[in-house]
C-alpha cells in the first residue's frame, strides 16, 4: 500500500482547477465577443440596408434625381456597406436592396464574414392592396 501513497497526493490540484478556470473564462470571453461583433455587424447592415432601399424608393417616385439603384450603391457605401443586390419593382415606385457588413472580430483584427440584410421601401406589394 505504501507504494500508492503519490496516488492519494492532492498536491497541483488547485493549479490544475485554477487552469481549467482560466481556461473556461477565455472561451466564454470570446464566445460573447464574437456574438457582439456579429450582432453588431447584424444591426449596421439592417440600418444600411434600410436607408440604401428608402433612399431608392425616393428616387424611384420622382422625389430626387438619379438612379434608384446607383443611389442605393452610395448611401449603402455611406454607410459601410456594400450593395449586393437592388431591383425597381413592376409598380416603378418600390424597391428592395440587400446588403453587406463585414464582421470584424477588433479584439484580434480579424475579419470573419459578411452580414447580410435586405429591406424593402415603397408603396405596399400588390398583393396586399
Amino acid at each position: 500500500m505504501s507504494g500508492l501513497h503519490f496516488l492519494k497526493d492532492e498536491s497541483g490540484n488547485g493549479t490544475v482547477t485554477v487552469t481549467a478556470l482560466v481556461a473556461v473564462a477565455i472561451i466564454l470571453t470570446c464566445a460573447v465577443l464574437l456574438w457582439t461583433a456579429a450582432t453588431h455587424a447584424s444591426m449596421r447592415a439592417a440600418s444600411a440596408a434600410d436607408l440604401a432601399a428608402l433612399a431608392a424608393a425616393d428616387t424611384a417616385r420622382g422625389l430626387r434625381a438619379g438612379d434608384p439603384c446607383g443611389i442605393a450603391g452610395s448611401v449603402s457605401a455611406e454607410n459601410d456597406a456594400l450593395l449586393q443586390s437592388c431591383a425597381v419593382e413592376a409598380d416603378g415606385t418600390s424597391v428592395r436592396v440587400t446588403v453587406s457588413v463585414p464582421m470584424n472580430f477588433t479584439a484580434l483584427d480579424v475579419q470573419l464574414f459578411d452580414a447580410t440584410a435586405r429591406a424593402r421601401a415603397g408603396a405596399p406589394p400588390l398583393d396586399q392592396r
